[in-house]
């Protein structure tokens, strides 16, 4: 049996790789850590490590993810409390991010965005402090 220690990076196929850098850098804060030409451009979350994510550039046809097929459902960042995830909340707010929904997994929360392709991306904290009350409430002040 093969026993992992953790995953080390996720890479993930883009249509546009400058407008997918922006939107990792100066959304997701994400660090550029390397580049391969222009096909693929590599990123850190946090200096302990060489990189976690990398995208690489492919049609600007390509067809986008598609909700009923195998594949990546959603991949996830962890911030360090529910204050975060409000400042996060606001930054997709303010710089037109889409939002695909609000989670409630016990004592974490989780604010979900997509990427310029579609791609889903979990913004999530412990809060156990919030446990009772919806995500969705507390970013944006209605009862749901």
């Amino acid at each position: 049996m093969i026993k992992p220690s953790r995953l080390g990076h996720l890479v993930i196929r883009v249509r546009d790789l400058d407008r997918s850098e922006k939107f990792y850098t100066q959304v997701l804060g994400l660090e550029v850590k390397d580049r391969a030409g222009d096909s693929m451009v590599f990123f850190r979350s946090n200096p302990d490590v060489d990189h976690d994510l990398a995208i690489m550039k492919i049609s600007s046809d390509a067809p986008p993810p598609e909700p009923d097929r195998v594949g990546l459902y959603h991949f996830a960042y962890e911030l360090g409390s529910i204050e975060e995830i409000k400042d996060a909340y606001q930054v997709v707010q303010d710089k037109g991010v889409r939002v695909a929904g609000f989670g409630d997994h016990g004592n974490t929360k989780g604010l979900y965005i997509l990427d310029p392709d579609g791609i889903e991306i979990e913004l999530y904290a412990e809060a156990p402090e919030c446990e009772g009350t919806p995500l969705q409430e507390i970013l944006t002040g209605i009862a749901v």
